[in-house]
């Protein structure tokens, strides 16, 4: 007997699931304590949050909302919707973190939305409440919405160009698809031409498995692609116009004064050299293989402890025989039913045919995406547009699961493929509360620090180009400064996965379901206090309190190293700063056009004109410190250490 996989029995939903209301409800709850609660601390950090909101800043006070610039050097290395959606929130809420972070948060709750809507149709209630649930909760999702990249716009825009491209087709409504080809436009001004390519590589495989192919005509090629440019093409012309090429033969290492235009960098450098790993310069690192296909399974925790009862599900699914496709036992529609009418043939048809298309064209959207960033060089978020389809395809096995009657041959809610999930959920649960717990107790006689960034080491894993590297600088001694969330994700540990595997072991699925996601909320939100205590280590705000305390409008900002270092400083003080030995990632290719800022310096040119004219307020990150104290001997006036960032100025106050 082939398992169900049709929406189970309406009749006996959860009372949560019995309104859209209540469903959203309390999912909105959730996104206002996980994710929006999470918008006004920590400050902005020092590296890529800080650069991209000094680009969206540069935006809301020049005018300009074509070139983006960072510390006065053309940075033309993103597409510029977040920027734009950034440059009008400071104009509404100040310059801040909350108008910083704000559309990375509204892109998780859209595709949250979008998840619930796709899955509702193809696979019932109970999964469009898991696959949001699932975008509100993942582990992947929250980190990489803690500081500003575009993957949430991203993954929300082509999650509906797909969305609107296959119920377009099934519906027969040409306005999903002209809604198609407009948010794909604009996921390519999010994140550019991944967007496409990304859409491409699923669409056409799916159109020639279905042969969905012959219909084309439906696709309206030539209006739609029109639309698209239309939406896609104005900004790329007019970037392109404004930063033409200065004389940098193609192929070649731009010189001052030579430089290739935005056509060449923007396409060439950003897109097809940095798949090939040669862009230039070479400043991203790639995982090691098991390391990347681990970091998903973390990425998607705890929704991935559902991996291995959705595979073998789909396994056992592999032969489906259509005659057979039946609602569960407890249903009494079938497609021979004398008593069910032709139209409710038809209708059972149809999900049918949705909920067998949604998978195929979502399984080879995530296949992709995987296979790609497994070949080129990556960081730990770039699969994030993959956990849209990964979440919609376990929550709908799982509400399957959950709804297949517990006789015959079904995986149901008490396989042991769902119940080991919650056994090693619980295991895991308790070691990593153990974990905690012995560290709350060895530095339970440590002071209280407020500088966390004091009592971490310095280790360099992955030379700080993956974005977890600073997880590995924390010590036991780190304690000190974290009992607070440390002691509430110990306790959520504990309880949590013991009570979701309670409930599952005694036929409440639902109920154990919810209990893992909001185990993964408490532990999140615990998670987020934990961050915020990391705010001197990872952001420079203080540091640039103290300089619009204390400095003149004449006054000089100086920067040792790569404006990276010092990113959230040049942004809360609102100043361009001078860069010693910055030219460097970011900052090489616009810093070799004629009309750059002479911001640049050497060693030489600190030294000749430090004390000389206005005053100066040098900021050092750690790794400069020893060299920086060489260089000037003596001629130092420290002013402030913030973590292992230090501000000097040079001459007393």
């Amino acid at each position: 007997m082939a398992e169900s996989i049709l929406p189970g029995n309406n009749s006996r939903k959860p009372a949560p699931l019995s309104s859209p209301v209540k469903t959203w409800t309390l999912l909105l709850l959730v996104f206002l304590a996980v994710h929006f609660a999470a918008l006004f601390t920590p400050s902005l950090l020092d590296d890529a949050d800080g650069t991209h909101a000094n680009a969206a800043q540069h935006i809301a006070t020049s005018g300009d909302w074509v070139t983006l610039y960072v510390n006065g050097i053309r940075y033309l290395e993103k597409p510029p919707l977040p920027y734009w959606l950034v440059a009008v929130n400071y104009h509404i809420f100040g310059y801040n973190a909350f108008a910083t972070h704000l559309p990375m948060s509204l892109g998780v709750l859209a595709c949250a939305v979008l998840a619930w809507l796709w899955a509702r149709r193809a696979y019932g209630e109970r999964a469009a409440f898991y696959a949001a649930l699932g975008l509100l909760t993942s582990f992947g999702v929250f980190l990489w919405t803690r500081f500003f990249i575009p993957e949430s716009i991203l993954t929300f825009f082509i999650g509906l160009a797909l969305y609107c491209f296959l119920t377009g087709l099934e519906d027969r409504k040409p306005a999903r698809i002209y809604v198609m080809y407009a948010a794909l436009a604009i996921a390519v001004l999010a994140k550019g031409l991944i967007a496409p390519v990304f859409f491409v590589m699923a669409v056409t495989p799916y159109l020639i498995i279905t042969g969905e192919w012959r219909k084309w005509r439906q696709l309206r090629p030539v209006s739609g692609i029109l639309l698209f440019l239309a939406i896609a093409a104005p900004w790329h012309i007019l970037a392109g116009l404004r930063n033409p090429d200065h004389g940098n033969p193609v192929g070649t290492i731009p010189t001052p004064g030579h430089v290739h235009g935005f056509l060449y960098f923007y396409f060439i450098n950003e897109h097809v050299l940095r798949f090939l790993g040669k862009r230039y310069p070479h400043d991203y690192n790639k995982q090691p293989f098991w390391v990347f296909w681990l970091g998903q399974l973390v990425w998607l925790f705890p929704w991935s402890l559902y991996f291995p009862a959705v595979l073998r599900r789909a396994w056992r699914n592999r032969r489906l025989a259509w005659a057979d496709v039946r609602y569960d036992a407890s249903n009494t529609l079938h497609f021979l039913d004398a008593r069910s009418t032709a139209y409710e043939a038809a209708s059972v048809a149809a999900r049918v045919r949705f909920r067998a298309r949604t998978g195929l064209l979502l399984s080879l959207y995530a296949a992709f995406i995987l296979l790609f960033f497994a070949i080129s060089t990556n960081q730990e978020y770039y699969t994030w547009p993959a956990y849209f389809p990964l979440l919609i395809l376990t929550a709908g096995s799982l509400g399957a699961i959950e709804e297949a009657p517990e006789a015959g041959r079904w995986i149901n809610a008490k396989s042991k493929w769902i119940t080991g999930a919650h056994a090693v959920f619980a295991v895991m649960g308790v070691a990593v509360a153990a974990l905690l717990v012995s560290g709350l107790w060895t530095s339970r006689h440590l002071p209280y620090v407020s500088d966390i960034g004091t009592l971490v080491a310095h280790r360099g894993v992955g030379d700080y180009s993956l974005a977890t590297s600073s997880f590995f600088d924390l010590t036991g001694q780190s304690f000190a400064a974290l009992r607070l969330p440390a002691a509430l994700a110990a306790v959520t540990l504990l309880v949590g996965p013991l009570v979701a595997w309670a409930l599952r072991k005694r036929g409440h699925s639902f109920e154990s379901t919810v209990s893992v996601a909001f185990t993964a909320a408490v532990f999140l939100i615990a998670a987020h206090i934990a961050f915020v205590r990391f705010e001197p280590m990872l952001s420079s705000r203080a540091i640039a309190t103290t300089v619009n305390r204390l400095a003149s409008p004449g006054d000089e900002l100086v920067l040792y190293g790569d404006q990276s270092y010092g990113s959230s400083v040049i942004f809360y003080t609102h100043r361009q700063a001078l860069l010693v030995n910055g030219r460097a990632s970011s900052m090489i290719w616009g810093s070799y056009y004629p009309d750059a800022p002479h911001i640049f310096l050497e060693d030489s040119d600190l030294v000749s004109r430090w004390g000389t004219g206005p005053r100066k307020f040098l900021f050092v990150a750690g790794d400069y410190h020893d060299h920086v104290e060489s260089l000037l001997n003596g001629r130092l006036y420290k002013l402030q250490v913030l973590s292992d960032k230090t501000l000097y100025t040079d001459r007393p106050l």
